[in-house]
């Protein structure tokens, strides 16, 4: 076999990276590689030229020292990025890599990440939310705006009662919701495919922006089970039924924070404040930690333990409470 470039074989790797990981994870691979290579660079070694052979366990200290200057989040992911390559490489033979030093390593030089609790505004996000649920008695102009006004009721609702990520309810579909069971079948982070459920006032707010939306749906060829749940409202669809981006998404929110909230407020509440939302109602309500992870679908529960820190306001309730 020719012996590759250390060039070609990251090329070789971050394509196996994008046929099984997420657009976004390739991103920071691809990101993160971009990095080692500048970093080899100023070692020395031009990677466009050099064999795979001549890349050794030493480089990953190389790294670590230079991603200093980032994020501990960011390192995190570079590092993690990083480890994949070594993993790779060995798995595909390419060169003898040790493998427990490249961890070693990495484990002595990297800092740990600190846990960072979710911050939101969650009196802020109930108005948005009351303000959301009023959206379907607004007087419109036309027939299109009062979709309008429906579906980002639901899309509102849906995020805030189910703790879907916002990804996850502009690709779900008619067909994916069991409406008796109050179920819907979602494929979440990781392509992993798990189980949401809907609240009454959600689900009821879905079926009114649906039942409103007939007509449409109905003009096109394509079966209803395969149309998405949240569609776009624009002359530029011609007439189809497409659904709704991410982009989209983020700027129904925006759209109606400015509304409730003014211009100020936009950004400080996103599609994932909701999700915030709905777990710390979760664990406020409940006090159930691992209902929280399930339900959230955490797959590490020092993710949910992130949230189960006491508001601002009940440390000021529980103090007064002791000490007067």
């Amino acid at each position: 076999m020719e012996d590759k470039t250390i060039t070609q074989v990251i090329e070789a790797y971050l394509t196996s990276v994008r046929l099984s990981r997420s657009a976004n994870t390739a991103r920071t691979y691809q990101n993160g590689m971009n990095t080692f290579q500048s970093v080899l660079r100023s070692e020395g070694i031009e990677p466009t030229e050099r064999l795979i052979t001549d890349l050794h366990e030493d480089a990953i200290m190389w790294m670590a020292t230079a991603l200093k200057g980032f994020s501990s989040a960011t390192e995190q992911c570079y590092l993690t990025a990083t480890v994949g390559l070594y993993e790779y490489i060995a798995g595909e033979n390419l060169s003898p890599i040790n493998l427990p030093r490249v961890r070693l390593l990495i484990k002595q030089r990297a800092r740990k990440p600190g846990i960072r609790l979710p911050q939101f505004p969650k009196s802020d996000i109930e108005k948005v939310i009351d303000y959301a649920q009023s959206l379907n008695s607004l007087e419109t102009k036309d027939e299109n705006s009062r979709l309008i006004n429906l579906r980002d009721r639901a899309f509102l609702l849906t995020l805030a009662d189910t703790g879907m990520r916002v990804h996850e309810a502009c690709k779900l579909r008619r067909g994916d919701v069991d409406w008796h069971e109050s179920r819907a079948i979602v494929i979440g982070k990781g392509n992993k495919e798990a189980v949401v459920r809907f609240s009454k006032r959600s689900l009821q707010a879905v079926k009114e922006y649906l039942a409103e939306r007939a007509i449409v749906d109905g003009k096109g060829s394509k079966a209803l089970t395969s149309l998405p749940i949240f569609a776009r409202h624009d002359k530029a669809t011609g007439g189809k039924v497409l659904p709704i981006s991410t982009t989209s998404g983020r700027e129904i929110v925006n759209q109606r924070v400015g509304e409730v909230l003014g211009s100020q407020a936009v950004g400080t509440i996103t599609p994932h404040s909701f999700r915030h939302y709905f777990v710390t109602t979760i664990l406020l309500t409940s006090g159930n930690l691992k209902l929280a992870q399930e339900l959230a679908r955490h797959t590490n529960i020092a993710v949910t333990q992130r949230y189960s820190h006491l508001s601002d306001d009940e440390l000021d309730r529980k103090y007064s409470e002791i000490f007067g």
